[in-house]
């Protein structure tokens, strides 16, 4: 990266051997990435002038540029004191690239410029969107097309692939001058960069070995013969030479063995041939069908090898049943991207869980200037976004990722006017995208997320019938106030008492329009459970503060189980979760309750649970509750097993057996990672567990446990199981590297790849575990 980085003066001919070796380079990824000549590659490759836009005064040219790995940007800045770090981001940052005016900054501040000028960058983590413009609509639909295109290869690289890409990138950075030639010093900083640490004595041997040509440098076949040592996979050459011939190909009849045997895969016969021509790079064993040691590997690094059953990664659960018989995805306070104190609101918060599978909105609407709602956390310092910028954002991305039916869930403040204007905003804005009347005129039971595709439903306070004449009185009051009224229900005594100052009534008026626009989910007060002989009406749902749901489903488990088979109920976070801390959903989900709302902007052990339990059916938002968590005899009671028909009991063999490729968390070039695994298991109270392996000090390219472990699953039907990974420290509290679960249905047997999440539940590129899974019946 020679463009950010001062170099000693170089004569003309240098600098043309350089710009010569650059293209070549760039040619070269290009190729890899499957973007040989590409026009849009090249565009970018050359750069251009950018405007970039912060706010409506704020607005200046800068040059960005795709660098030769084809991976990293780089934006000129006039900062003299900015490292050259915070002038580049990766590819693999890049959440999205919208065209036009698709972000709020874009819609503030750059409406004066044509939408086909403008495009805005989202990242994965919590940085701000980068909104540009550009001079053309042709420099513009270059730079839309060619990162789009770059973010689909890189993602559809093989594991093999990218980690060749990365290592030549790390391989390039470590050359200092240059030369494409590597000294010893060279080496040992590219093993830094890399993540290992390895003693002057063992690095000059590897140096020494590849260093055929004698002349103290490494270069062409030398540094391939340096990466193959590098990535060499002994746990893997174990596996494979048990099953293969002495000239090292895997018939595939041996394949078969393996899968049946092995990795526990029922369709094995099937399997085996199609897994050759998939993953077997070497044509004559593809044509003798038969596999090598390579094809063995990039199975086990591929989806087939994935510790994750792929055929959970589209919706294969019964989608017919009645909305409560699901778990639904579910955010609270949705609106905010940090703290619910002093927090930004912002409608990306919405569009970011909205594509993370969320089903279930909040919406806390207030009256705005203007007579327009605004949607903020009440009585707090957040900032307040317009109630129509929310809904429009609901519309355009309520169904990208699912296409089942969003609850937004209204929290309203309002006087009579601004509900009028909510409606109005809802019905105008979703059109036919909002339900306004039962499915197939069902009054008796709810629908089937099948039934409500493509539809949004409207959570919140509804007129009676008696208090709803025909002739229709337009303000009339709601029968009391509303209990997840969460403004009223602060634990935090020292807000509580200024919501009171504030002279909140204790009685709602409800404006009639949006009274209507409540079909299946109207809000009530929690008076107990239901009297078997006077039924509520299915459609009549309540909330409840983790707290008292929790004391619920401690003293009333069962009691809860089928209050929930036929009621929707809602938890949200208690009040005094100022720092939109998160609560354990699982306890909630083990008695039934669906829409248990967690603060997606929040990261966590509790998040990545809950991201966990709804990677499964296709990523859906949606997933069935078990039978007997939908039976109406059930007696089943999380706190108190019994015998019965919970499913048979399991006993989970974990081998962790090595790593690979792990992040640097502490990015001094000097700091390597000291890995440790912890396995958790989470589900009914007799499962939760946790071990961890020994630490592996100084490697986190390729750490080696080689540590088992055993659990017994009381409940599978109800367990998850948390990998974590560690950069373990004496003095203070371990850094977190990666993190992945999945419920214990979705767990494949056998060898298998674990492909590490960031903390906001992103994929890393090639950062996995290899594990060894077995299940067992308990006797």
């Amino acid at each position: 990266m020679q463009c950010i980085r001062r170099q000693p003066k170089r004569t003309v001919s240098q600098e043309n051997i350089l710009l010569e070796q650059s293209r070549r380079v760039a040619a070269l990824n290009g190729i890899r990435l499957g973007l040989k000549d590409d026009k849009d590659l090249k565009f970018l490759l050359k750069g251009s002038q950018l405007l970039k836009v912060k706010s409506s005064s704020w607005r200046k040219e800068r040059f960005y540029k795709l660098q030769e790995d084809c991976k990293t940007i780089w934006q000129e800045s006039k900062k003299v004191l900015r490292s050259p770090e915070s002038q580049i981001f990766s590819i693999e940052d890049i959440r999205d690239v919208r065209s036009g005016h698709k972000t709020e900054g874009m819609e503030k501040y750059a409406k004066d410029v044509p939408e086909y000028r403008c495009f805005s960058i989202i990242f994965k983590d919590q940085r701000k969107n980068l909104d540009l413009i550009a001079s053309s609509e042709d420099d513009a639909n270059h730079w839309i097309a060619g990162l789009g295109k770059i973010i689909a290869h890189s993602n559809s690289m093989n594991q093999k692939q990218k980690l060749q890409h990365w290592i030549h990138t790390c391989l390039r950075k470590a050359d200092k001058n240059k030369d494409n030639k590597m000294s010893l010093k060279e080496l040992k900083d590219f093993l830094k960069e890399v993540n290992i640490e390895v003693d002057d004595y063992h690095a000059k041997k590897i140096f020494q070995h590849c260093d055929k040509s004698k002349t103290e440098a490494l270069e062409d076949d030398e540094i391939e013969e340096f990466y193959k040592i590098l990535t060499e996979r002994k746990e893997i050459d174990s596996i494979f030479q048990m099953y293969s011939d002495p000239e090292g190909f895997m018939s595939c009849q041996n394949l078969v063995r393996f899968l049946y045997e092995v990795q526990q895969e029922e369709d094995a016969v099937v399997a085996a041939p199609a897994l050759i021509q998939r993953y077997e790079p070497n044509e004559r064993a593809k044509r003798g069908n038969a596999m090598t040691k390579d094809g063995f590997l990039m199975y086990l690094l591929s989806d087939e090898g994935n510790i994750f059953n792929p055929s959970h990664r589209k919706v294969y659960q019964d989608m017919t049943q009645p909305l409560s018989h699901y778990l639904v995805s579910s955010s609270h306070n949705t609106y905010l991207m940090e703290d619910q104190i002093t927090g930004p609101s912002s409608t990306e918060a919405y569009i970011r869980a909205l594509t993370k599978g969320c089903r279930c909105v909040e919406l806390d609407c207030w009256d705005g200037p203007n007579s327009e709602p605004v949607i903020y956390h009440g009585y707090t310092l957040t900032s307040k976004i317009l109630f129509s910028d929310v809904i429009k954002a609901i519309k355009n991305y309520a169904f990208q990722t699912s296409p089942y039916p969003v609850i937004i869930s209204l929290e309203n403040h309002c006087s009579v006017e601004q509900q009028k204007v909510m409606a109005q905003h809802m019905t105008t804005i979703l059109q036919d995208m909002l339900l306004v009347a039962p499915v197939d005129g069902n009054k008796s039971h709810f629908p089937s997320p099948e039934q409500l595709k493509g539809k949004i439903l409207v959570k919140g306070k509804k007129l009676s019938r008696q208090e709803d004449p025909i002739n229709g009185n337009n303000n009339l009051e709601a029968e009391d106030v509303s209990d997840e009224d969460e403004a009223a229900e602060i634990e935090d005594e020292s807000v509580k008492t200024k919501v009171e100052q504030k002279g909140k009534s204790d009685t709602l008026k409800l404006a009639k329009e949006l009274s209507d626009t409540v079909v299946y989910c109207k809000s009530v007060h929690f008076e107990g459970f239901d009297d078997p002989n006077h039924p509520r009406a299915f459609y009549e749902m309540s909330s409840f503060s983790e707290s008292k749901a929790l004391k619920l489903a401690q003293e009333s488990g069962t009691s809860f189980i089928h209050h929930n088979i036929r009621h929707l109920s809602r938890i949200y976070p208690a009040g005094w979760r100022t720092d939109s801390s998160n609560y354990s959903p699982v306890e909630l989900w083990n008695v039934g309750c669906q829409i248990v709302a967690l603060n997606f902007q929040t990261a966590g052990t509790e998040m990545d649970v809950y991201q966990g339990r709804f990677q499964d059916n296709g990523f859906s938002g949606y997933v069935l509750k078990p039978e007997f968590l939908r039976d109406e005899q059930t007696k089943f009671n999380p706190k108190s097993i019994t015998e019965g028909t919970w499913g048979t009991k399991k006993k989970l063999l974990l081998k962790i057996i090595s790593g690979q490729q792990l992040p640097k968390v502490n990015k001094s070039k000097n700091s390597i990672v000291d890995p440790k695994v912890t396995i958790e298991i989470h589900g009914v109270q007799q499962d939760n567990n946790k071990k961890q392996t020994k630490v592996i000090e100084n490697n986190g390219f390729n750490p080696n446990w080689n540590e088992e472990f055993t659990f017994d699953i009381e409940i599978p039907a109800l367990a998850l199981v948390r990998f974590v990974v560690e950069d373990f420290d004496m003095s203070t509290k371990n850094d977190f590297i990666g993190q992945y679960t999945l419920p214990f249905t979705s767990l494949k047997q056998g060898y298998r790849h674990i492909h590490l999440l960031t903390k906001n539940g992103d994929p890393y590129s090639s950062s996995t575990l290899f594990v060894f899974v077995n299940i067992q019946d308990c006797d």
